[in-house]
C-alpha cells in the first residue's frame, strides 16, 4: 500500500532568461516524497529552490518537467474534492481586513462549499486553539502581528485539511507565540493530518520534523529524519571556544573559525574536554540540525 501522500519525481522548473541573461534553473530533477501522517519540512537557503518547490506543489506555477503527484493525482488534474483537503498557511498573511475574525474564517469556509451552519460550528473551537476567542468580533487591522498569523493558521484548518502546507508558520512570532503554535502543530500530527513545513528556524524543523529534505542550487543534497541527518554529518558535540584558542589542541580535530571564536566539532565530548586548561573559555553544546544546515549549504549570505 502507498502510504505517500505527495509525490514528485526528476521535479524540474526553469524560468526564461531574463535581460540578456541565459534560462533560469530553479528546480534540477528532484525526486522525494511526504508520506502520510507525518511533517516533512522542506529546508533551503534564499534562493535554494524551495519556495519554487512549493509553488509548484500548491499550483501557483506550473513545473517545467517531471511528474508531481498529490492524493496519487498529477497536480494538474486535482478535482475540487481533492484540493478541498488541503490547507495553506502562506508566507504573507492574506486576511481580509474588512472582516472581523470570526468573518474570516466562515467566508473561507463557505469558499469550499461547505454548509455555514457547519462553518459557524468550527469557527470558536478554531478561535479558542488558537487563543483568538476574545478576538473573535474584532476587526483584523486590530490584530497585533502574531495573532494575524495564528489567526491565518486556523483559517487554514477551517476545512479540516488532510494535508496541510505551512509556509514559515511562526515567522514574527514572540518566543511564547511560537512554542504554542509548535504545540498545536504536534497536536494536528497526532491527530493524523499530514504536514509541509518550510521554516529558517533549524530549532523549529529539528522539533517538529519526522522527516527533512535539504535543498540547494535547485537539487536535494541530504534528506532523513532530524538525528539521522545530525549523525550522518556532524560529530556529536560542539565546542564553541573564544580566542585566543590553545595552540597545543590537535591539528586534525575538524573545526570552523567565526572570527571571535572557533567552533570544534567531537564525537567524544569527556576527551576533548580534558584537552582545555581551566582557564580557556567555551561552550559546549550537543550538536543540530542548524550544524547540519550550515555544514552543508555554508555560511555565507545569500540575498
Amino acid at each position: 500500500m502507498d502510504t505517500s501522500i505527495i509525490g514528485a519525481k526528476d521535479l524540474t522548473k526553469t524560468y526564461p532568461a531574463r535581460n540578456g541573461g541565459g534560462a533560469v534553473e530553479a528546480v534540477r530533477g528532484i525526486d522525494f516524497e511526504v508520506q502520510r501522517g507525518t511533517c516533512t519540512g522542506l529546508l533551503g537557503p534564499n534562493g535554494a529552490g524551495k519556495s519554487t518547490t512549493m509553488k509548484m506543489l500548491m499550483g501557483l506555477t506550473q513545473r517545467s518537467g517531471g511528474t508531481l503527484t498529490m492524493f496519487g493525482t498529477d497536480v494538474r488534474s486535482l478535482s475540487h474534492e481533492q484540493r478541498c483537503k488541503i490547507g495553506l498557511v502562506p508566507q504573507d498573511d492574506n486576511l481580509d481586513p474588512d472582516l472581523t475574525v470570526a468573518e474570516n474564517l466562515l467566508i473561507y469556509g463557505m469558499l469550499f462549499g461547505l454548509p455555514k451552519a457547519e462553518v459557524e460550528a468550527r469557527v470558536p473551537a478554531l478561535l479558542a486553539m488558537m487563543q483568538l476567542t476574545e478576538k473573535t468580533n474584532a476587526r483584523v487591522n486590530q490584530l497585533s502581528g502574531g495573532m494575524k498569523r495564528r489567526l491565518t493558521i486556523a483559517r487554514a484548518l477551517i476545512n479540516n485539511p488532510e494535508l496541510l502546507f505551512l509556509d514559515e508558520p511562526t515567522t514574527g512570532l514572540d518566543p511564547q507565540a511560537r512554542v504554542m503554535i509548535w504545540q498545536r502543530i504536534l497536536e494536528l500530527k497526532k491527530s493524523g493530518k499530514t504536514l509541509l513545513l518550510t521554516t529558517h528556524y533549524m530549532d523549529e524543523a529539528q522539533r517538529l520534523c519526522d522527516h527533512i529534505i535539504l535543498i540547494d542550487h535547485g537539487t536535494i543534497l541530504a534528506e532523513g529524519s532530524p538525528q539521522e541527518l545530525i549523525q550522518r554529518h556532524v560529530k556529536k558535540y560542539v565546542f564553541d571556544i573564544t580566542k585566543p584558542v590553545p595552540l597545543d589542541l590537535p591539528a586534525d580535530i575538524e573545526h570552523e573559525d567565526l572570527g571571535d571564536s572557533v567552533l570544534f566539532y567531537v564525537d567524544d565530548g569527556k576527551a576533548f574536554r580534558s584537552l582545555l586548561a581551566d582557564d580557556v573559555q567555551f561552550w559546549q553544546r550537543p550538536a543540530n540540525m542548524e550544524d547540519v544546515f550550515l555544514k552543508l549549504t555554508g555560511r555565507k549570505l545569500r540575498s
